[in-house]
């Protein structure tokens, strides 16, 4: 982190002098003007601004507290703890917390050492950084998520950065515009924010077992959906390549966490399309082994005679009055 950042938040300002003078709670009316302590936006933010950025308060503790705006939390120098569900989540130095408006937390004191920045960003900030990815990641599921008010559904995610230097370099640059109040500086953090989320959906790797959703919950998750939509055409190394996993490392993954391999994955979904086939069109059998991704027809009737105990046309037959499809 660029030094001249770093000494401006070494720098003990008033509210945190106020902690060292002895006064042992938070000044919770810095934060809000609600009862609840609920963290406002508007504390914070200039009229018809985005975002803004604030280091964050030492040398007391943070009680249970949520925000009505998305957090970003990241970790200079130091660390940083913060307990949500009562569990703690330890964020050290080149550590990048996401934290939805939905997520109640408390923060450990943190020493003087322990420097922290807080990126304070209303959820219309992340319509430009949201266009720029796909939209089937870990961090666009984050953010419409975030966007999506009327599910309020808790959600954070932790990156082990260890000091990224394009990521650096991204937030160092709009810290720096933060602080000097650029022309158009919502737009250039934006697609900065962006880039900083493209670089991190190619390090997903780096993505804490701790978050909301560990890496290998992605992972599966991912592979489930790919193939539910894609049975026909779907490979393992297709995954493989997306996540720059290995095959023997992603099969393991995969085998860990749903008790099957991929193609057993894959073989379940495709004879659960054909079943559905079967009993719901007059398509001739062939056709359904064509449809479901199968080339050779009597490796189809094989397996199927395996797991059904008789030929497709005599599943067809048997089950015809079935209300209920036996996959």
């Amino acid at each position: 982190m660029n030094e001249w950042i770093l000494e401006q938040m070494k720098v003990v300002n008033q509210e945190e002098q106020s902690y060292l003078d002895g006064n042992i709670q938070v000044k919770k009316d810095l934060y809000t003007r609600k009862d609840i302590f609920e963290i406002d936006s508007q504390m914070f933010l200039e009229q018809g601004k985005l975002v803004t950025v604030r280091h964050h308060s030492r040398f007391v503790d943070f009680p249970l507290h949520r925000h009505n705006y998305i957090e970003i939390v990241y970790v200079c120098t130091g660390e940083i703890t913060h307990y949500i569900d009562g569990k703690a989540l330890v964020t050290k130095q080149g550590d990048m917390l996401l934290m939805n408006q939905y997520v109640e937390h408390s923060v450990k004191m943190a020493g003087a050492d322990d420097l922290g920045i807080n990126f304070i960003a209303l959820p219309e900030f992340f319509d430009i950084p949201l266009q720029m990815m796909k939209k089937h990641n870990v961090i666009a599921d984050f953010l419409i998520g975030a966007l999506r008010h009327s599910k309020h559904i808790p959600q954070y995610l932790v990156f082990h950065l260890q000091e990224h230097t394009p990521v650096t370099n991204l937030l160092e640059n709009m810290i720096s515009s933060l602080f000097f109040a650029n022309e158009n500086e919502d737009e250039i953090n934006q697609y900065s924010m962006g880039l900083v989320f493209l670089y991190l959906i190619n390090r997903l790797d780096t993505l804490a077992q701790n978050s909301s959703h560990s890496y290998e919950d992605i992972v599966v998750q991912a592979t489930l959906k790919y193939i539910d939509s894609e049975y026909k055409t779907a490979t393992l190394s297709r995954i493989a390549d997306d996540f720059k996993m290995s095959l023997p490392a992603i099969s393991r993954m995969i085998k860990k966490n749903t008790g099957f391999t991929f193609l057993e994955l894959l073989m379940r979904k495709r004879f659960q399309k054909a079943v559905m086939l079967l009993m719901e069109t007059k398509l001739p059998v062939e056709d359904i082994v064509a449809d479901i991704g199968y080339e050779n027809q009597s490796y189809f009737y094989r397996q199927f005679k395996k797991r059904y105990g008789m030929t497709p046309s005599q599943y067809r037959i048997v089950h015809k009055d079935d209300i209920t499809i036996r996959i």
